[in-house]
C-alpha cells in the first residue's frame, strides 16, 4: 500500500520505536510503501529509492486514491532551505506548514489574479495555500539533464547545504549525513542514488578510475562518501567537521584532511 509524508521530516528508524537508530528521513510529499503495520502506530516502509525502516503512521496519508493523484500531479519541490506555506498570498498572514528543502508540492492554478512573486500549492491532505514563486521549482525529470549540465547543477544543488550541521541518518537544512547530502543534490537533478556510504550495484554510480574523475563524481571512504567539486576540492557532510563544508585531496592545501585523502575506497559516477 502506497502513503505519502504529511509530516515536514518523518524519520525511518532502525526499529519500531523512538529511541533506536534514526537511518533516514523522508521528506513532506515524499512517497513510501507500507510494507507491515505493527502496533503502537508503527509501519514498517520501503522509500522510492528503496531504502526501508520503521516510522509513524500519523506522519502518513494512507488512502489509495489520493495517493494515486499525488504521484501524478505534485511535480514540484521546494527549492529554498526553510519555507513557510501561509493561508494568504502575503507576508502577514497564518502559517500553514513550514518545508525544507526538497520537499514535495502541487503547483496549482487559481481563478483570479495572484501576485507573481507568490505561487499556490496544494498539500497532500487538499489543502490549499501560498508561498514565494522563488522557493518552488519543478521537479527534475529522471535523467533530463545533460552530462555538463547535470554536473553543474549538482555540485550547486550540495554546495547550497554548506555550514548545515551533520545529522546522523539527517537529509535536510536542519540537519544532513555525508550520504543524505549527495543522495538529496543527486535526487533534486533527477537521478536516484543509493543512499548508503557505498556503490550499490543496481543503481546508477559505478566506480571510475580516479583519473577519470570529474565535478559531481562521489569519493568514498571507509563508511563515508563525499562529492567532487574540482580543483582538488570536495564537498561533504564531516561528522568531525560538525557539518557541510569543504576539503582537498592536495596536501599542499590549507583545507587539506589527510585521514580522507589517503583513505579513498573508489570514485562513482554515473558517466
Amino acid at each position: 500500500m502506497n502513503a505519502i509524508v504529511t509530516a515536514m521530516i518523518a524519520n525511518l528508524h532502525a526499529a519500531p520505536n523512538s529511541t533506536s537508530e534514526l537511518i533516514d528521513e523522508v521528506l513532506y510529499g515524499m512517497p513510501v510503501q507500507i510494507v507491515e503495520e505493527l502496533e503502537n502506530n508503527w509501519v514498517y516502509v520501503r522509500t522510492s529509492y528503496r531504502y526501508e525502516g520503521y516510522c509513524l503512521k500519523n506522519q502518513l496519508l494512507v488512502d489509495a486514491r489520493k495517493t494515486s493523484a499525488w504521484l501524478s500531479d505534485a511535480q514540484h519541490v521546494i527549492s529554498q532551505r526553510f519555507a513557510d506555506v501561509l493561508q494568504q498570498p502575503k507576508i502577514q498572514s497564518t502559517k500553514i506548514k513550514t518545508f525544507v528543502k526538497g520537499s514535495i508540492v502541487q503547483n496549482v492554478v487559481l481563478e483570479g489574479p495572484l501576485d507573481t512573486q507568490w505561487v499556490a500549492v496544494q498539500l497532500a491532505t487538499g489543502e490549499i495555500g501560498y508561498l514565494r514563486q522563488q522557493w518552488l521549482q519543478q521537479k527534475v525529470v529522471e535523467n533530463s539533464l545533460t552530462e555538463s549540465l547535470f554536473r553543474e547543477k549538482v555540485v550547486a544543488t550540495a554546495l547550497s547545504y554548506i555550514a548545515t550541521p551533520y545529522r546522523w541518518g539527517g537529509k535536510s537544512p536542519l540537519g544532513i549525513d555525508c550520504s543524505g547530502l549527495c543522495s538529496m543534490a543527486y535526487m533534486l537533478n533527477g537521478v536516484t542514488i543509493f543512499r548508503d556510504a557505498k556503490i550499490e550495484a543496481s543503481f546508477p554510480i559505478k566506480e571510475i578510475a580516479f583519473e577519470r574523475m570529474q565535478k559531481g563524481d562521489l569519493l568514498f571512504f571507509p563508511g563515508h562518501v563525499a562529492m567532487y567539486i574540482e580543483d582538488t576540492l570536495y564537498v561533504h557532510s564531516s561528522l568531525d567537521g560538525n557539518e557541510v563544508n569543504i576539503n582537498s585531496l592536495d596536501e599542499q592545501h590549507p583545507l587539506y584532511r589527510k585521514d580522507l585523502a589517503t583513505t579513498i575506497t573508489a570514485i562513482g559516477s554515473i558517466f
